[in-house]
């Protein structure tokens, strides 16, 4: 049943709100809290216009369902005649609102003139005071003696952001500590934005302006609300609803049907038990994947990406659309209405990808399937449902891991080092989930970290050496990635494959085939940027860097300071710049003008800095380059004296010529060598891959 358009007052009468299990937690980003307030903002305080918020789909709670005596709401319930209703759609508008409030009544609060004030002489406008806008909307204490609150709006109590609402968002006292999640960030961010907010209301209107602003949302923000009826499927109305406005992402999406699923087996298949234990799991596995995806609060991990992931790894699915797979084919409500007899084991139907390498099929030598009784039940069994959610609880740590091993517990900091290398070199995503089932399975730290090594290897040589893309042989380490993960097959196994798969650089003595890696740089000399523009410089000049390295050193360049791309800076220096002074030019003289740009790109003349600098300064000569740059008293750039250890070995060498290029460069391309253990098939190859001399120069030589 539809009513008219309500203001908040009126449909918050004698209601409770919950987000039920099968609801996703709290989504909305800046764009969406900046458009809610822009609405408020844009109602003039000077006539009674109304603004339509969105249709509030609620479901009634069965009695059933509804609150014990102990519980916190029952006096509601029994003494007020309260009823609760579980939110199916509006789930977003509605929390918004709740927030929107509580920031509202602790900026009231706060202000100097309320200090030391109760929240009862604490006054909004006329005699409306906070502590009846907190028992309108946002709580009621007990009345017979309690000290605690019965909130008008919460989440399931087994939902992580249940707590973090009562806790951190509604300041309930006696917390302690609370779990956050990929939700609940956004809960105390929204808090935060309309804290702000208000904050600059009441700067530019004082507090004229915060009593229209809740005079606004409460009485001139209006709901439609609509009931369903016990005779409508509220799943299959949440998964239509909620994909307009913020669309439910698969992972969301598949939570819920999930748990529809739970509801569609016979007693026979799930009795009651069962069914709230199978529910209780469901819940329990997507609690802990919004902690793991939300653990780092500055860069949560994307909950789609980890689907995926997880998918591949469980059913050895790799090629095609993972969402139509799990939501269309498998956990259908066909398949739990569909019979077949009991004990025959549901195959994993084969997918191929639509890339032309993909062969990311069900091996043919699965589990046999053996026939146990001939009684008739779901093909799809409880018992797999659990089986994947379970996974997918285990899989979501280990895969956090793989992208902050600095957060991950236990993991010593030589396996946490490797793991960070592996994401410094940009691992593609079949090698993240060969990591994430190593993480799994293998319980010998020292065998993890020596195939992190070779995995760290393989994509330097593989990817950055030659001209092989990232996705270079996904097919089949997807296949492998999945079978170590279900114990299938070992380590060994993953070793041999790498080995296969690096054969083509090597020659026949086992050095390295550096053709490949000499036509890559070609192109980019013949550009004019040389080395600098090959994507495995940073990389090799930072692993450079961590070698300098000594017990008794400092170190001096983070990782991160490479990625910075801000305008006029930089953190990788020519050390001959590439635009020549006179000076620079009078050290070069023996050089060819056309050959000069070579040996400004050649990796010899390419250094890794201690921090960003001001490219004016680029040009400076060799000798004030190695000194701290000043203008007047200020410090405006290190010289290479008193930064990285890479600067202070260059500062040692007494001029920069073509020379001390030629010879840093194979120091260089010496230490590859040593660091990713191969050798380049001799000095005249080393000498082609710096670049300083025509390439027919070097043929004659050999």
């Amino acid at each position: 049943m539809l009513e008219g358009p309500k203001p908040l007052n009126s449909l918050f009468e004698k209601k409770l709100f919950r987000i039920p299990d099968y609801q996703r937690g709290y989504a909305w980003q800046p764009e969406q809290l900046r458009d809610f307030w822009e609405d408020l903002m844009n109602l003039s305080d000077d006539d009674e216009r109304k603004h339509y918020t969105g249709v509030l789909t609620l479901k009634q709670v069965p009695a059933k369902e509804e609150v014990e005596e102990e519980d916190e709401e029952y006096f509601l319930i029994k003494d007020r005649s309260y009823n609760i209703y579980y939110v199916v759609d509006g789930q977003q508008r509605l929390t918004t609102t709740v927030i929107f409030l509580q920031a509202f009544v602790e900026f009231v609060r706060a202000l100097p003139e309320n200090r030391g004030n109760t929240d009862h002489d604490i006054f909004i406008s006329g005699s409306l005071s906070i502590a009846y806008a907190q028992s309108e909307f946002l709580f009621e204490m007990d009345p017979r003696g309690g000290q605690y609150r019965a909130y008008k709006f919460g989440y399931n109590t087994d939902n992580p952001s249940h707590e973090y609402l009562r806790y951190r968002i509604f300041d309930e006292p006696g917390s302690g500590s609370v779990q956050e999640t990929f939700y609940t960030l956004n809960l105390s961010n929204a808090k935060l934005y309309f804290s702000k907010q208000l904050e600059t209301l009441h700067q530019q209107q004082g507090t004229d302006g915060l009593q229209n602003v809740y005079e606004k949302l409460t009485q001139r923000f209006l709901f439609n609300e609509y009931i369903i009826k016990d005779d409508f499927d509220v799943f299959v109305a949440f998964e239509t609803m909620n994909n307009r406005g913020k669309q439910l992402s698969n992972l969301e999406l598949l939570k819920n049907r999930l748990i529809y699923l739970t509801t569609l087996y016979n007693d026979y298949e799930l009795d009651p038990a069962g069914r709230n234990s199978l529910r209780n799991t469901i819940n329990g596995a997507w609690k802990e994947v919004y902690y793991q995806l939300g653990r780092n609060k500055t860069a949560p991990l994307n909950d789609d990406e980890f689907l995926r992931a997880h998918w591949a790894l469980y059913f050895k699915l790799a090629g095609g659309n993972h969402a139509d797979f799990l939501l269309n084919e498998y956990f259908t409500p066909q398949k739990v209405h569909e019979k077949v007899e009991s004990g025959v084991a549901l195959e994993v139907p084969e997918e191929r990808s639509s890339e032309a390498d993909s062969d990311d099929l069900v091996d043919d030598d699965d589990d046999d399937v053996e026939e146990t009784s001939n009684m008739f039940t779901a093909q799809l069994q409880p018992k797999e449902i659990r089986d994947f959610v379970n996974g997918m609880k285990e899989s979501v740590f280990h895969w956090f891991n793989s992208f902050y091993p600095d957060m991950a517990e236990d993991m010593s900091y030589e396996e946490s080092h490797w793991i960070e290398r592996l994401n410094r070199i940009d691992m593609p995503v079949h090698f993240r989930l060969l990591v994430t089932a190593i993480l799994k399975n293998e319980r010998d730290e020292e065998k993890r970290i020596e195939i992190f090594r070779s995995i760290e290897r393989f994509i330097f040589i593989a990817v950055r050496m030659t001209w092989r893309t990232s996705n270079y042989g996904a097919s089949a380490f997807n296949r492998t990635a999945s079978d170590l993960y279900h114990g299938r097959i070992g380590l060994e196994n993953l070793e041999r494959r790498m080995q296969d798969s690096l054969s083509f650089t090597f020659n026949k003595d086992d050095s390295f085939r550096s053709s490949n890696f000499q036509a890559i740089l070609r192109g980019k000399f013949e550009s004019g940027a040389g080395y600098y523009r090959w994507p495995g410089l940073r990389y090799l000049l930072y692993e450079y860097e961590l070698d300098l390295l000594t017990q008794s050193r400092q170190k001096k360049v983070e990782w991160e300071d490479l990625l910075r791309s801000e305008r006029d800076r930089i953190t990788i220096e020519h050390i001959y710049p590439q635009t020549e002074t006179e000076e620079w030019a009078s050290t070069f003289n023996d050089v060819e003008p056309e050959r000069r740009r070579y040996y400004n790109g050649s990796l010899g003349n390419l250094l890794l800095l201690s921090g960003s600098i001001n490219s004016r300064l680029q040009n400076d000569s060799f000798s004030d380059k190695k000194t701290a740059k000043y203008e007047g008293d200020r410090k405006v750039r290190n010289g290479y004296s008193d930064g990285s250890h890479s600067e202070i070995e260059v500062s040692r060498i007494e001029e920069w010529g073509p020379n001390e290029i030629h010879d840093r460069g194979l120091k260089l391309l010496r230490f590859m060598e040593r660091r990713w253990n191969f050798s380049f098939p001799s000095d005249n190859d080393r000498e082609k891959l710096l670049f300083l001399r025509p390439e027919e120069d070097y043929e004659h030589q050999s």
